[in-house]
């Protein structure tokens, strides 16, 4: 594939308006959408990830949406290598692809390439999950802060998975997963372009708290409560399933539970432009710019 190839990346927080301008571009530039969010991959959960409604499907051709179950365990490895390869199969029919999404490692998985990691013991992983039934995700928090402060400092802490990925694989090599961040950047076939949407603060804020409240009408309760039986699983560790799983449990009340969502997505936007932040290539516009990031395109194609 040669470097006449393009892919447009566009990165931002929850509720920005990624998808809608990422349909604007794919309709422009008559090309397909890649998602990179990392919930929007699983079928049974629709509301709570804000998945691109049927008109909006119909609109531009994305892949990655309801493409795996809950049941199914999907990396940010595999993510790397599916996507790389589905790019390959858009560049033989488009000379631009675009890919969007809120989930930085994902983004950064296609774009700059994973580090190799060793194998890690599969009984440990089972030890520390069986300690995370037990005993919670505490003593799992504490013992990898103790073992590898650089990778608790960058982790999710409310990402059970990767905390307990960090411990295992500490455990099982007798070295810091951070000691593999090489951060060392894998040649790619194609350009790349990164467009970031960013906006005054209050105005994110209250374009997420309206967010959940159309969520709330759509039937986020109801998808949640059809998910309980699977509620152990990571991909419903999630902002707006986990909240409402407690309110079922009668541990809170439902204002608790909506409040408690907005707050979170209010949090999780803000690690969000945290992370896009250190990343010197993004180019950073307003949601109500697509004609700029049209022309900025264009402009960066023809250089």
């Amino acid at each position: 594939m040669a470097k006449n190839k393009t892919l447009i990346v566009i990165a931002g927080p929850t509720a920005i308006g990624k998808t809608a301008l990422a349909i604007t571009l794919a309709q422009h530039f008559t090309t397909e959408i890649i998602s990179a969010d990392s919930r929007q991959f699983f079928k049974e959960m629709s509301i709570g990830t804000a998945k691109p409604h049927a008109d909006e499907l119909a609109a531009a051709k994305h892949h990655f949406i309801d493409s795996h179950s809950i049941n199914t365990f999907f990396s940010t490895g595999d993510f790397e290598k599916q996507a790389l390869g589905l790019l390959d199969e858009i560049f033989t029919r488009h000379d631009l692809a675009i890919m969007v999404g809120g989930s930085g490692l994902y983004l950064d998985a296609v774009t700059k390439g994973l580090d190799e990691l060793p194998d890690t013991d599969m009984e440990i992983r089972s030890q520390l999950n069986k300690l995370f039934e037990t005993e919670g995700l505490e003593p799992i928090k504490a013992q990898l802060e103790a073992a590898d402060p650089e990778y608790y400092a960058k982790v999710d802490q409310a990402n059970t998975q990767r905390l307990i990925r960090g411990l295992e694989f500490f455990l099982s090599t007798g070295k810091k997963v951070s000691s593999f961040f090489t951060n060392s950047r894998k040649e790619r076939s194609f350009n790349i372009i990164k467009i970031g949407l960013n906006m005054e603060r209050p105005l994110l804020y209250e374009r997420i708290n309206h967010r959940v409240d159309i969520m709330l009408q759509e039937g986020l309760l109801e998808e949640v409560e059809s998910l309980k039986d699977y509620r152990e699983l990571n991909a419903l560790k999630t902002v707006g399933y986990a909240e409402l799983f407690d309110y079922l449990d009668g541990t809170i009340s439902y204002e608790v539970a909506v409040d408690k969502i907005k707050q979170n997505t209010r949090r999780f936007a803000k690690r969000q432009l945290t992370w896009f932040r250190r990343d010197t290539q993004i180019h950073w516009f307003s949601p109500d710019q697509p004609a700029e990031v049209i022309n900025f395109i264009e402009e960066s194609i023809k250089t």
